[in-house]
């Protein structure tokens, strides 16, 4: 369950008060992992997977009740504000015209008090606050304008455009900064308090930056852009029976070759940002370390990309062996890949949805799974379980049925979790939707559609009832997954 699930009566989950009340219901239900998705911002279509910084915490995660408590923020900048209308879903559009308001509020607020700790702070992180705050401050005086639409200068951080602009936008500057120190503040003590109740966060990282981002205009030298800042090649996913045309993803590629000879500084400072965030990240999107598609910039679709070779087995030995990842190997796989997840001892991924094909024998069959995987009902990219069911093809719905011995009586959500629960997969996954038993309308995000996804929450009556925990530690501690 991603944070902006997480009930609120600010329009969005947030790592206030409920985020500690799910550590205490997972804890009391026997689990050991939360996995959330990117906690970066969000940039187009409001997915944690385009975001205008790699690096930075989202702001709307920032929890105003403890801004309130811990520093300056009265209750009343934000307390009457309408955040949506229907508690189950966000309303991005009102929590992007209202958030960063009570966020500048608090900064005045809390600027002249905070400013040792802030800076401390800024000095810690300065591999990249500075250049994300300053892209923020001048994305906002261009009026949230791409970068490659700014004055030719500043787009291309001429040392006397950067100068003027720190001098012009200090105050702009130094809020996002603030804004940063207040989110990892709060992340930090989230995390601490689930460490100690036994909770281990899982945390995700997309394999590619977004196009309009804090790290394609500072470190444009690690991707694969010309002399104005456009891609040359963009990613994306070949042609197959689901996508005739293939997936157009549109993010910059990476120039491998340069980053092999700075000996991939810039890859190993992400993992090592990520690695202080979670206990275990997740790395999206694993086949492009092996081969990646390359799609020519500029074409309608992904029908004219080619497949290109990626940095393998060179660029895991630079990130060394003290890291805890799991590889998402879904889509097409070859053997290449899999020769490159084995070398890792990474453990890859199984979605229990994939499985139930009647006319082949899949690998996605949990008696199939080994031990060193991560197995799943379906990720944020599949429908729930519901869902699935009432929209899958009759056939392999009567499979899925069969095999999982699913029924009406004990809810067929149940039985699938107790199908996962009983595989040999070292780690088990379930989705808050599927757990609730929730239809299509919960669903996190369709691939294949621009708007619409990442908004569904819980509601604030719905929260983490001690019967749903007992069901779950029960079937939890039946199949050997807890005390």
């Amino acid at each position: 369950m991603h944070i902006s699930s997480l009930p609120s009566a600010c329009g969005i989950g947030t790592l206030g008060r409920a985020a500690y009340e799910f550590v205490d219901f997972l804890k009391r239900a026997g689990q050991t992992y939360w996995q959330v998705l990117p906690i970066s911002p969000t940039g187009f279509g409001d997915s944690p997977y385009q975001s205008y910084s790699t690096f930075a915490g989202n702001p709307y995660f920032i929890d105003f009740d403890m801004l309130s408590e811990d520093g300056n923020l009265e209750p009343s900048v934000y307390k009457d504000i309408k955040w949506g209308d229907n508690p189950e879903f966000v309303d991005y559009g009102t929590i992007f015209e209202n958030r960063f308001k009570v966020l500048k509020a608090a900064y005045l607020a809390d600027r002249e008090e905070l400013k040792d700790e802030i800076y401390k702070f800024r000095t810690d992180k300065s591999y990249w606050i500075e250049n994300y705050a300053m892209f923020m401050a001048v994305k906002y005086e261009n009026d949230l304008k791409p970068y490659w639409d700014w004055d030719e200068d500043i787009k291309l951080r001429k040392p006397q455009a950067m100068t003027d602009a720190y001098s012009r936008l200090n105050d702009e500057i130094e809020f996002w900064v603030y804004v940063q120190y207040r989110f990892f503040e709060q992340w930090t003590r989230l995390k601490e308090y689930a460490n100690k109740q036994g909770i281990k966060i899982i945390g995700d990282i997309p394999i590619y930056v977004a196009e309009d981002s804090a790290d394609a205009w500072a470190h444009n030298e690690v991707l694969q852009l010309n002399s104005k800042h456009k891609p040359i090649k963009v990613a994306g996913c070949p042609p197959d029976y689901f996508s005739p045309k293939g997936q157009l993803w549109g993010n910059p590629l990476y120039d491998w070759d340069y980053l092999k000879k700075t000996g991939y500084e810039w890859w190993i400072e992400r993992i090592k940002g990520v690695s202080d965030l979670f206990d275990v990240v997740r790395i999206d999107h694993f086949r492009a370390f092996s081969e990646y598609y390359a799609i020519p910039f500029g074409d309608e679709d992904a029908t004219k990309g080619k497949w290109e070779k990626g940095p393998g087995r060179d660029f895991f030995d630079a990130l060394g062996d003290d890291l805890s990842i799991i590889a998402e190997d879904l889509g097409m796989i070859d053997d290449k890949v899999r020769k490159l997840l084995k070398y890792t001892k990474f453990p890859g991924m199984k979605v229990l949805q994939f499985a139930f094909d009647p006319e082949s024998d899949s690998e996605y069959l949990p008696h199939k799974y080994n031990k060193n995987c991560v197995a799943y009902i379906g990720t944020h990219d599949n429908d729930t379980l519901i869902g699935w069911l009432d929209n899958a093809d009759k056939a392999e719905a009567e499979y899925a049925k069969e095999y999982m011995r699913l029924n009406d009586r004990e809810g067929v959500h149940i039985g699938a979790i107790k199908t996962l629960m009983a595989s040999p997969a070292d780690v088990a996954i379930i989705t808050m939707q599927d757990i609730l038993g929730l239809d299509t309308k919960a669903r996190m995000n369709v691939p294949s559609e621009a708007s619409g996804n990442w908004q569904w929450r819980l509601t604030l009556n719905w929260v983490f009832f001690d019967d749903t925990a007992e069901w779950i530690k029960k079937i939890t501690k039946t199949y050997g997954r807890c005390e």
